[in-house]
């Protein structure tokens, strides 16, 4: 029956309830023992159930056509296909120009209209490739683009995000009014001048379309914010550089084609004779003329003489600026290898001058080589230290922040002393068998690989390999936080292959810890905890336990003990007596 349904259904989510319950229990349990223990799980409660109750359907009732159910994990809820998702769409009443991608497309297709008109209307005006027999397609064609200005003009701009007075205005009347009051506003209306009508009087006429080329705007918008979504912006500016060139060679073969059909096709050596391609044969007139190869006819009349002096002047003009414009594209493109470079020959020029071994010199250059083709930059904190603080905690976050986190001894600390702690990170690259700490010396950094592996080493000789720690890994936290000689290194570390880590200075976290008083409590308890553990003997089979922080006291030498003892039997007699009762007053002082 549907009663017997009902409390079925109950019953399955009052027992899934129950089991949440037990397991938020035990965690319970677990942080009562362990304090420094968290859970950022949140307990379920009892809208949960009455929610997932709501979601199923009545029993004995089967959903209809436009519903449609689906199961995950212990709730059953309602979702529509992605038909109505689409339907219910609705267009964002305010839109952000520098970060919305979908306006970026948007901006795509208004610069293919524009590049229609800019590079068909010279070629329609000059050349006879417009007919009446294929009127219909380029006036289809014409008018579409005429459709992308206007809907450019009535949806997009008016909709666009602008700052005033520090604020990101929102509101449709004052981004309209914005849009109004704007020059690209007046621009975009002259752009869409209806000079078609005068098709009736003076025929279909490319020129009466040369204000659809005033829109440039779109252009230039759509270049800056295209380039700051790639990731290597100047191979587009290579590719816009050139299309500039190829457009300058385009237009004066249009003229050139006009200037012949106005001379005569063929009438003199100068024109076109109006044989093969005439695009083609115009084009490569162009580029010869523009270019300054040479080898061109000499022009016969005085038309033809003042075209050819005013194509050499603009090809002189426009070629220089293209090389010019070429250059400081390639020379931004290149400009982090240039400074590599001149560090690199710097720094090879001062190992020569103070005569630095060769093999020395060697480690030298592959560190520059290999710091800069793995990050693409000798100091990540040179492009960081230009960003505001807030940016570069949130940098800091998306590359650190998981790995900081499972640190142990950081578990349970306020999240904001980690978050200053990130920022005081700072990359370090070693060579393939390069210390990266030594037995015996005093520890002031934490180590944080981030790629690579590095290698403890131990045992008699000191060069057993006792662990490989993978990308992810930490050492050295303890000697964060040590006192009282426990901050000495237990074992030499070295890397195994090339290894890049992030190291946090001592001094830096005691300036942050400063300012968190219940963490640094927190932290030099897990610290006593944790050198408590590392400092466990050696068991039976001499096998070693946890590495040792504070090394044990060396034995009194045999000879020495041999010589105290007679001194005893001399009953404190000689200097051996003296030595022996000096000794008695250092231990006294020491304890």
């Amino acid at each position: 029956s549907a009663t017997s349904m009902s409390s079925a259904i109950i019953n399955n989510r009052l027992q899934e309830l129950v089991k949440l319950f037990k397991g938020r229990t035990e965690k319970v349990k677990e942080k009562l023992i362990d304090p420094d223990v968290t859970s950022d799980e949140e307990s379920p409660t009892a809208f949960k159930l009455v929610s997932d109750a709501a979601l199923v359907p009545p029993p004995g009732e089967e959903p209809s056509e436009d519903e449609h159910y689906c199961e995950m994990l212990c709730c059953t809820f309602k979702h529509q296909p992605w038909l109505s998702h689409l339907k219910n769409y609705r267009f964002p009443s305010s839109i952000d120009p520098l970060t919305n991608l979908m306006y970026v497309l948007w901006l795509f297709f208004v610069v293919m209209a524009w590049n229609w008109n800019c590079w068909l209307i010279p070629v329609r005006w000059a050349f006879p490739y417009q007919t009446p027999a294929n009127i219909h397609c380029w006036l289809l064609v014409d008018y579409i683009c005429d459709l992308i200005y206007l809907l450019d003009i009535l949806v997009f701009q008016t909709r666009l995000q602008f700052v005033q007075g520090g604020d990101v205005i929102t509101d449709k009347k004052a981004m309209k009014m914005n849009y109004l009051q704007s020059q690209r506003f007046k621009m975009d209306v002259v752009s869409l001048l209806p000079l078609d009508f005068f098709y009736f009087r003076v025929g279909v006429n490319p020129l009466l379309r040369f204000p659809r080329c005033l829109k440039y705007m779109a252009f230039f918008e759509f270049n800056n914010r295209l380039e700051a979504i790639l990731s290597k912006a100047y191979i587009y500016r290579v590719i816009r550089t050139t299309a500039y060139l190829l457009y300058s060679l385009h237009v004066n073969s249009c003229l050139y084609y006009w200037a012949s059909a106005y001379e005569g096709l063929g009438s003199t050596t100068w024109v076109y004779d109006g044989e093969g391609n005439s695009y083609i044969r115009c084009y490569y007139w162009a580029v010869k003329t523009l270019i300054t190869i040479g080898g061109l006819p000499d022009p016969k009349t005085l038309f033809e003489i003042v075209f050819q002096l005013l194509n050499y002047f603009m090809g002189v003009f426009a070629f220089s600026v293209m090389i010019g414009q070429m250059r400081d594209v390639v020379g931004a493109a290149t400009a982090g290898q240039t400074y590599y470079r001149s560090c690199m020959d710097s720094t090879i020029k001062y190992m020569n001058f103070y005569r630095i071994p060769k093999t020395v010199q060697n480690r030298v250059k592959t560190w520059y080589e290999y710091t800069w083709h793995s990050q693409g930059m000798l100091d990540e904190s040179e492009l960081l230290v230009q960003l505001p603080d807030k940016m570069r905690l949130d940098i800091a976050i998306d590359v650190n922040y998981n790995i900081v986190s499972k640190v142990a001894l950081f578990q349970g600390c306020d999240r904001q002393m980690i978050f200053d702690m990130l920022k005081r990170l700072r990359s370090v690259v070693y060579l393939p068998n390069d210390y990266v700490c030594k037995k015996g010396e005093i520890g002031r950094e934490m180590y944080i690989i981030q790629a690579g592996q590095v290698q403890v080493l131990g045992g008699p000789n000191g060069k057993t390999v006792l662990v490989t720690l993978k990308a992810g890994s930490v050492f050295g936290e303890i000697s964060l936080l040590a006192a009282g000689g426990g901050n000495r290194r237990t074992a030499n570390v070295v890397a195994h292959g090339f290894a890049n880590l992030f190291i946090l200075d001592k001094k830096d976290l005691n300036e942050i810890l400063v300012h968190y008083p219940e963490s640094q409590k927190l932290l030099r308890k897990k610290a006593k905890k944790m050198l408590k553990n590392n400092s466990k003997p050696r068991d039976g089979k001499g096998v070693p336990g946890e590495s040792l922080i504070i090394p044990p006291r060396p034995e009194t030498p045999k000879l020495f003990q041999a010589a105290l003892a007679a001194t005893g039997r001399l009953r404190g007699k000689g200097p051996l007596a003296q030595l022996r009762w000096r000794l008695k007053e250092l231990k006294a002082m020491e304890a």
